[in-house]
């Protein structure tokens, strides 16, 4: 039977293919002393994790360098996560690593998500137990260590943006066993002493350095003070239980600064614009009083006693002259009835038809003749015309035959 003779490549490929099919290589955790570490300029970091018993080549390409919060360094205890491969070319396993944590990390990590659960749980992130921060605090506490970079940025950038704020530090300790006690203490100090708004924070660090804002007894004091809080620890990349229980969560110092503490310019053209807006509104209350009182003094004008005198002259002439038109109009007619009157008993006066040619005949006892039944023959008669009597005596009467 002839012997199977392989290449180099497929030999390699063979390893490579066996320790792909390891489920246990694909996905492992290996903790160790990293030695030989090198930053190479393409971003991939080579380096051997030791122990007493053995060492590894390890990698760690430039795509998976988003999740390491630290600068590895001879000598370090890390745990890495990742697989078990084999590099063709050179023939050679080793590890590549898609997250690197400092040893005791990953414990921390741990602890850190169960309290994060819990206290959710508990409803102390919830955003109804936000307070609101203060737009104008004229008194701002702050915890923090009194030396370092996070007080000192908080105060230069308070004083740059408003000189005349107040800034009262509680000198906390932020770092160790100690340190939880003391910011604890300084949230109820600062509370008690009444001011407006707190920042509590430190400066950047490793999970280790930022655990005391990761306890519980700080979160349930946080949650607890009647003052707002603004949380300002670490970078901005950096996340604690404290941020999360905080009214408002800073990325860094700076920023809370820059959050609790409003430009004075700002605050100038807010007071130039109330005053703008005031001064409108105080002339628009005058105009609108002026107004009023003209109208109350056209309604006085209308309702005092000279006014209600005028306007009762005014009826009574008004009346008066009513009533003189009302006479002349009546006279008037009274005259034209008469004239009428006058013209029809003209039409009938007996000196009329007495200028017409009729004579009026009386008997001699005065009394008017209108038949010649009345008069006997020889009666004296009286006969009268327009321009006097004459007395005549009947001679003959004849009467008309009907």
């Amino acid at each position: 039977m002839p012997e199977n003779i392989y290449t180099v490549g497929q030999l390699n490929k063979y390893i490579k293919n066996m320790f792909s099919q390891d489920y246990l290589l694909r996905n492992l955790s290996v903790r160790g002393e990293v030695s030989n570490c090198k930053y190479h300029t393409s971003g991939h970091i080579f380096f051997t994790l030791k122990d007493g018993a053995g060492s590894i080549k390890c990698v760690m390409f430039a795509g998976n360098r988003s999740g390491l919060s630290f600068k590895m360094t001879d000598g370090m205890q890390v745990v890495i996560r990742g697989y078990v491969d084999v590099y063709e070319a050179g023939g050679a396993y080793q590890l590549y690593a898609t997250k690197i944590t400092q040893e005791g990390e990953g414990q921390l990590f741990e602890r850190f998500q169960r309290l994060k659960e819990e206290l959710e749980e508990r409803g102390m992130f919830s955003p109804e137990y936000k307070q609101e921060i203060p737009k104008n605090p004229r008194t701002i506490g702050i915890v923090t260590a009194s030396t370092g970079a996070a007080v000192r940025d908080i105060i230069n950038v308070s004083k740059r943006r408003n000189p005349y704020i107040r800034l009262i530090l509680y000198p906390a300790i932020v770092q160790g066993a100690e340190a939880a006690p003391s910011i604890v203490k300084g949230i109820k100090a600062l509370e008690k002493y009444g001011v407006d708004l707190m920042i509590v924070g430190r400066g950047g660090g490793s999970i280790e350095d930022l655990w005391a804002f990761n306890k519980e007894v700080v979160a349930q004091a946080i949650f607890d003070c009647s003052v707002p809080i603004i949380s300002a620890v670490g970078h901005e990349v950096d996340f604690t239980i404290a941020d999360f229980v905080a009214d408002l969560r800073a990325s860094t110092p700076s920023a809370a600064a820059e959050i609790a503490v409003r430009d004075i310019r700002d605050i100038d053209n807010d007071i130039y614009m109330r005053l703008e807006n005031l001064t409108e509104a105080m002339e628009g209350l005058i105009e609108l009083r002026r107004d009023r009182l003209g109208d109350m003094a056209r309604i006085l004008e209308l309702l005092s006693p000279a006014n209600r005198l005028k306007e009762s002259a005014d009826r009574l002439k008004r009346l008066s002259d009513g009533l003189g038109a009302a006479m002349e109009m009546l006279l008037d007619e009274r005259r034209n009835r008469i004239r009428l009157l006058a013209a029809r008993l003209e039409g009938n006066s007996p000196l009329k038809r007495l200028e017409s040619g009729y004579a009026y005949v009386a008997g001699k006892d005065g009394r008017r003749i209108t038949s010649v039944g009345q008069v006997k023959k020889g009666d004296e008669l009286s006969l009268t015309l327009t321009d006097g009597y004459i007395r005549t005596t009947a001679v003959d009467i004849d009467p008309v035959i009907k």
